[in-house]
């Protein structure tokens, strides 16, 4: 038997067996911090930011560490807030939490629901809501910090926390990176985060190894054409019809040249062209989402592309110095893989906390999430993120039985128990953490 993987067994089942002992503690701290906790969520859900418009959330994040006793930065690469708890020599452990909301009007009916609007980038004013439950995601970041801040005698190490900017845009983890997250500050032994999950009951936690969320690429096909009057088609060469070629092939790629055991996406979901029904345009422009989870499939799949772009466009005639333009766009969100290791010990710490049967085992999604950056930098981070039930039990067995599904991510109706869905958050997310600090 390997020696190494036997010490990190026998340390994991002696901090098990520890972990009664504070149990009641932990979950005594717990419900201290969660009407605080659900208070401070109101108060986010009433007042949300878009992507990098994230200025007073961060503000109240890093209110929250300073409470807490951490060391704060403020600011760091945009509106990333960075906080440090330094308690004797032991493993890093990071905790991240995601700060911003959505363009969407929320449709909810709550007390609390958000009335607040906002510019984009191109000026224009849009309603905002935290739709995706990133408030959640902070009030159970703050609740935890401040528990295993009250719990201090009961770990010893370092807590590397994060409140995250622009994860819908899937910018803010390069900006923290990229500004030395790890490097200006103790790179963590392990990552961890949550999201919640409206699949899932309250009182849950949905947990897998390996891909948990999609890496997610952004194309654009230009497709070049010979424009003309529509009464007289051969005279032209239509992009429109070598565009809905194009879309009918690449159904292919995943159907015919990924192996059904590689889970990837092609979708077209935009496209564009012409400007009246007897005029054949000279161009035609789509958009398209990947979905990938292995970095070999997706060049696989963007070769494809490519090779079916150009060979329908010569197909119709085009020269080949008009072939379709097909660009991938730089920005891109990795998979989420979580680390086998790291995700077993989350599953028996959190075994101790709420019970096995509270735990799930979730299947890999095809959204993306870019907490997956955290585990793809030189570091190598071990990372897992948790996906944490939100739906009311009650709710839930009533829709089941109604044959209907919970609203989504991203609905204008999202309502999620939060109450709950804090508590068990703070509790599990504590116990984990000082399940690992306890390893070393």
């Amino acid at each position: 038997m390997n020696l190494k993987l036997f010490l990190i067994g026998i340390a994991i089942i002696i901090q098990i067996d520890a972990m009664p002992q504070i149990r009641e503690k932990i979950e005594k701290e717990t419900q201290r911090q969660t009407g605080y906790a659900l208070e401070l969520c109101r108060y986010l859900h009433q007042n949300p930011e878009l992507s990098f418009q994230e200025f007073e959330t961060a503000k109240r994040m890093a209110s929250e560490l300073h409470k807490a006793g951490f060391e704060v930065t403020e600011n760091f690469g945009g509106n990333n807030v960075v906080g440090i708890l330094k308690n004797g020599n032991g493993p890093v452990v990071m905790l991240r939490t995601d700060m911003d909301a959505l363009p969407i009007e929320e449709k909810t009916g709550l007390e609390f629901a958000s009335t607040k609007t906002s510019q984009t980038t191109d000026g224009k004013e849009v309603p905002v809501m935290h739709a995706c439950g990133h408030d959640i995601h902070m009030s159970v970041w703050a609740g935890t910090i401040h528990t295993l801040a009250a719990l201090k005698e009961h770990w010893k190490g370092t807590l590397l926390v994060i409140a995250q900017q622009a994860e819908e845009y899937s910018g803010g983890a390069d900006k923290a990176i990229n500004e030395g997250l790890f490097s200006r500050f103790p790179t963590p032994d392990y990552a961890l985060a949550y999201h919640i999950n409206p699949s899932l009951e309250s009182g849950t936690i949905g947990l897998i190894g390996g891909p948990v969320f999609a890496g997610v690429k952004t194309a654009e096909i230009t497709v070049f054409g010979k424009g003309g009057h529509g009464a007289y088609p051969e005279k032209c060469i239509d992009p429109v019809v070598i565009a809905s070629r194009i879309v009918m092939d690449l159904q292919t790629i995943v159907s015919r040249e990924i192996s059904p055991l590689e889970p990837a996406v092609v979708t077209v979901g935009s496209i564009h062209g012409g400007t009246r029904p007897n005029i054949i345009p000279d161009e035609v422009k789509m958009e398209l989402t990947l979905r990938y989870y292995s970095d070999e499939v997706i060049k696989k799949v963007i070769a494809a592309i490519k090779r079916i772009s150009h060979s329908a466009a010569q197909m119709a005639g085009m020269p080949e110095d008009q072939l379709p333009f097909v660009h991938i766009y730089e920005k891109e969100t990795p998979p989420v893989i979580n680390d086998e290791k790291l995700s077993q010990k989350t599953f028996q710490f959190a075994t101790e906390i709420i019970g096995s049967e509270n735990i799930q085992e979730t299947p890999p999604a095809m959204v993306g999430e870019d907490f997956g950056k955290y585990g793809r930098t030189p570091e190598n981070v071990p990372i897992c993120l948790i996906w944490l039930g939100s739906t009311e039990p009650a709710l839930m067995k009533q829709l089941k039985a109604e044959g209907k599904e919970p609203y989504p991510l991203h609905s204008p109706r999202l309502n999620p128990d939060y109450k709950k869905t804090i508590e068990t958050g703070i509790k599990v997310m504590a116990g984990n953490v000082i399940g690992l600090m306890g390893e070393k």
